[in-house]
């Protein structure tokens, strides 16, 4: 039996990264940290976890029943945002890793990698605008990722995603270690926002409402499949309009309401804890999850295309074809792939020159 010292030495450890990678291995031993039940849950890492997406995004997987482990990393902050989570009383246990010398120690043994780190959009600013600074830090987090958990699920939030998932996919690439199954754009919030506003029109709870979101994750390139609506629901052309103006556009809308003081970082904590739920389901082997994402497809000429995916235990396991398109979602998606081409290319073109 443990003393009480040895608890309380335990407990404490928990709000200081290790010294050592013996010392965390030691710390986090699967048998001393275990999902709500008594069964095995997985390890997540959030990489910009003290930013405002990162902070609620870090209290909801802090309150996801399948994560026994939460690793926060970031460059400031961190201890502070571990040490207020770790009074919570649910069952995963929370570390806090700081700065570019405690990366590898964030990462290493993940199952589950979610990268909401960068700077956030201001009034202003368009997603392109974010490149420069947000594709360095994408890079050099992906760099330790390919080093530390190269079997890990990466879920990519930082913007510009259009162009970030393919500068993970060539930082991957040329680790040796890129598997398209396993690295997908965050989109969630596309389709929350569409489930939202397509609700309020039709006069449902918008948790019964499915809008699928294709495309990308900027301006034009997000495509509602408004016919594709469940339930089935039909809007005038004046409707059709609104909502897609309006899920387009829904981040200005959220950085223009701020005035200046930020951007969409609840609502995204929220769907990005959405999609990383699904695929930790996923990985249990839960069947029948479907979400749509920014990942390597097949399914237009474009190397890059957000879609519906099956997730399971291999990450993507199946990517959805589009499905019948009317003629304003054709027109549609002609302009989010000339669009697209320009923001894959941008973030090849990053790690290649």
């Amino acid at each position: 039996m443990q003393s009480s010292a040895e608890r309380i030495a335990r407990i404490s450890s928990h709000l200081h990264p290790p010294s050592s990678q013996m010392e965390e291995t030691s710390l986090l031993r699967q048998s001393m940290c275990r999902a709500k039940g008594g069964a095995p849950g997985f390890k997540v890492a959030i990489l910009g976890a003290a930013g405002g997406i990162g902070q609620p995004l870090a209290m909801l997987m802090k309150m996801n029943p399948l994560v026994s482990v939460l690793h926060l990393y970031d460059v400031v902050n961190t201890p502070g945002v571990t040490a207020d989570l770790s009074h919570m009383n649910t069952s995963a246990v929370v570390k806090g890793f700081v700065g570019q010398a405690q990366l590898d120690n964030a990462l290493t043994g993940m199952d589950l990698v979610i990268i909401p780190a960068g700077v956030p959009r201001k009034p202003g600013m368009t997603r392109d605008d974010l490149f420069n600074i947000n594709a360095g830090i994408v890079r050099t987090l992906c760099e330790g990722v390919a080093r530390c958990c190269p079997n890990a699920v990466v879920t990519l939030i930082s913007n510009p995603v259009n162009s970030t998932v393919p500068i993970a996919a060539e930082v991957f690439k040329k680790a040796g270690t890129y598997n398209p199954r396993r690295l997908l754009g965050v989109t969630t919030l596309d389709v929350v926002r569409a489930n939202t506003f397509v609700a309020e029109v039709l006069g449902l709870d918008p948790r019964d409402v499915n809008v699928p979101v294709v495309g990308g994750h900027a301006g034009v390139t997000i495509l509602p499949l408004l016919s594709q609506v469940k339930p089935p629901s039909s809007f005038t052309p004046e409707e059709v309009a609104y909502l897609t103006d309006r899920i387009q556009n829904g981040g200005t809308e959220v950085v223009e309401a701020k005035a200046g003081t930020g951007s969409a970082t609840l609502s995204m904590a929220y769907a990005a804890a959405q999609f990383a739920d699904a695929c930790l389901r996923g990985l249990r082997g839960d069947a029948g999850i479907v979400e749509c994402s920014y990942v390597a497809s097949q399914v237009t000429e474009l190397p890059f295309f957000a879609a519906k995916v099956r997730l399971g235990r291999g990450g993507v396991e199946e990517i959805m074809p589009l499905g019948p398109l009317n003629e304003f979602e054709r027109s549609g998606l002609e302009k989010a792939k000339k669009e697209l081409a320009e923001s894959i290319h941008k973030g090849v073109s990053f790690i290649k020159s």
